[in-house]
C-alpha cells in the first residue's frame, strides 16, 4: 500500500502503530522523506486524533487479527477492533479527513468466532457513523472485506514452504477447508478503489477465486520441488470455519456488482421503528451468499501460477535452487 502511494504525487504518508521497531525497519526499507512516522495506539483516542490532524484520507487496518488468540482473550480483540476502531472514526469526523477506509475481513460475515466478531462489530460501528452524517457531511466512511492475504502475517503459504525446508511434515487442520486467496496487489487495489468510488457506508469486496486447503498445500509442494513431500491432519484450530464468505445472501440481494468489485450500499433507514418492524422491504431479492464454498475453485496449474507471481515465494525458491 505505501509504494503504491509513493508512486503517485502524495504530499505525505502518515504511519500510526504502537510497533516502534518495525516503523524503524520501514524508515530505513523506504527512505523517503514524505513518509512520517506516528507511534501510538489506537485504544488512545487523544493519540489517534494528535495524528490525524490535517490528514485527507485515512486507511484503518490496525486490528488483533489472529484467530486462536482472539479466542482465549475476546475483551482484548474488542478494546482494538472495536473501541479503537470507533476512536479512529470519532478523530477523523473530528479532523475533517475526506474519507476514511475500514479493513474488514471475510470473518466478519456471520462470525463464529471473536475475530469475526470484533470485526463485524467495528463494521456496524463505521456504518452507524456513516448514518448519522449522511452523505452530505464529514467524512466518506467506508468498509473493505478480504479473505487470507497470500505470505502475509499468519498464512499458512510460508509455513508450508518453512515445513518442507526444514523437513517437517505440513500441517494441515482440515483438508476440505476452502479459502479465498488474493495477493497483496489485489487487496491494496481494493482499498483504493473504496478510496475512489464509495459512498457513505459502502462495504466492498473483490470477486475472488478459492481452494481448498488440502490444494493449496499440493501446489505449494509442486513449485517447490517436493510434491510428495508428507502432510499431516492435525484437527481443527479454536473458532476455525469450514469455509469463509465474503457477502451474506442479504448483502447479495442487494449489492452492486462494480467490474471486478462488489458494492453493498448502506441500509440508510432511520430509527423510525415503523420500517422496521411493520412496514419492511417487498423489494429485496433472493441471492446466494458469496463464499469460499461457493465460487470457482482454482485450477491447480492457476493456483501454482498465483504462487509462483509472488515475489517472496520466488526468494525462497532462489534460496533451494529452483531458479
Amino acid at each position: 500500500m505505501l509504494l503504491r502511494l509513493l508512486e503517485t504525487d502524495v504530499d505525505e504518508v502518515r504511519i500510526f502503530s504502537r510497533d516502534e521497531e518495525k516503523q524503524d525497519a520501514m524508515r530505513h526499507a523506504i527512505r523517503d522523506d514524505r513518509v512520517r512516522y506516528y507511534i501510538g495506539d489506537i485504544r488512545s483516542r487523544d493519540s489517534v486524533v494528535y495524528a490525524t490532524r490535517g490528514v485527507d484520507r485515512i486507511f484503518h487496518a490496525a486490528a488483533l487479527k489472529q484467530v486462536p488468540s482472539c479466542e482465549f482473550f475476546p475483551m482484548e480483540a474488542i478494546q482494538t477492533n472495536v473501541i479503537g476502531s470507533e476512536n479512529v472514526i470519532r478523530a477523523s469526523v473530528a479532523n475533517g479527513v475526506k474519507s476514511l477506509v475500514c479493513l474488514s475481513t471475510d470473518k466478519a460475515v456471520m462470525p463464529v468466532n471473536a475475530m469475526g466478531m470484533s470485526k463485524a462489530l467495528m463494521e456496524k460501528a463505521a456504518q452507524a457513523a456513516a448514518r448519522e452524517l449522511g452523505p452530505e457531511t464529514g467524512p466518506t466512511i467506508s468498509c473493505v472485506r478480504y479473505g487470507n492475504v497470500m505470505y502475509s502475517r499468519g498464512s499458512v503459504i510460508p509455513l508450508f514452504i518453512n515445513q518442507i525446508r526444514n523437513g517437517d511434515p505440513i500441517t494441515l487442520t482440515e483438508p476440505t477447508m476452502t479459502r479465498f486467496l488474493m495477493p497483496l496487489r489485489d487487496s491494496v487495489s481494493l482499498v483504493l478503489f473504496a478510496f475512489e468510488h464509495a459512498n457513505q457506508g459502502d462495504i466492498f469486496i473483490r470477486k475472488a477465486a478459492s481452494a481448498t486447503i488440502l490444494d493449496l498445500a499440493q501446489a505449494v509442494k509442486n513449485i517447490m520441488g517436493a510434491p510428495d513431500h508428507p502432510v499431516e491432519v492435525i484437527g481443527w484450530r479454536h473458532g476455525e470455519k469450514l469455509y469463509e464468505s465474503l457477502a451474506s445472501e442479504r448483502e447479495m440481494a442487494a449489492a452492486q456488482e462494480m467490474d471486478d468489485y462488489f458494492r453493498m450500499p448502506l441500509d440508510a433507514r432511520q430509527l423510525n421503528y415503523a420500517k422496521y418492524f411493520s412496514q419492511g422491504n417487498s423489494s429485496v431479492r433472493e441471492a446466494q451468499e458469496y463464499s469460499s464454498h461457493s465460487v470457482d475453485r482454482i485450477p491447480m496449474p492457476d493456483l501454482e501460477a498465483l504462487l509462483l507471481s509472488l515475489d517472496e515465494v520466488q526468494e525462497q525458491r532462489r534460496e533451494m535452487g529452483l531458479t
